[in-house]
C-alpha cells in the first residue's frame, strides 16, 4: 500500500528589508546593486590589465632583447615555448581566480543583503564580553 501526504511548498525564507529594496528597485536597493556590479568591474578590469600587460608585454621583450629571444629549451625556441604552450595555463589559472573572486564579492553580497536586521542590534553576550580587552 503506496501512502502519499500533501504537497507541501518549501519554507520560505523570511523577506529581510534590503532584499525587499533591492526586489521593489528602491533607490536603497539600486545602491546596493550599484556597489556590486562597481565591485565586479574593479575586479574585472584589474585581470584586463594584467592580461593585456602579459599579452602586450611578452612580444616585446621578446622582440627587444635578441639574447632571450635566441634561447632554446630542449631545442624549442623560448618565444614559442612561452607563447605557444605555457600562457595557456597561465591563462586557465588566471580564469579560476577570477571566477572564485567574483563568487566572493557575490557571496559578502547576499551576506550583506541576506542579514537579519536583529543581528545588527544584537548586544554582545557574555561569551563575546570575555574575549575582549
Amino acid at each position: 500500500m503506496l501512502v502519499t501526504g500533501p504537497r507541501t511548498r518549501a519554507v520560505r525564507r523570511p523577506r529581510y528589508p534590503v532584499t525587499r529594496e533591492i526586489d521593489e528597485q528602491t533607490g536603497l536597493g539600486e545602491a546596493y546593486m550599484r556597489s556590486l556590479v562597481r565591485t565586479q568591474l574593479r575586479l574585472a578590469l584589474r585581470l584586463c590589465l594584467v592580461l593585456a600587460v602579459v599579452v602586450a608585454g611578452l612580444p616585446l621583450l621578446f622582440a627587444t632583447l635578441p639574447e632571450i629571444r635566441e634561447r632554446e629549451v630542449l631545442g624549442v625556441p623560448l618565444p614559442w615555448l612561452v607563447l605557444g604552450g605555457l600562457i595557456y595555463p597561465w591563462f586557465v589559472a588566471c580564469g579560476w581566480w577570477y571566477v572564485r573572486q567574483a563568487e566572493r564579492n557575490e557571496d559578502d553580497f547576499a551576506e550583506l543583503v541576506d542579514r537579519s536586521p536583529s543581528s545588527d542590534d544584537r548586544s554582545p553576550s557574555s561569551d563575546d564580553r570575555a574575549d575582549a580587552p
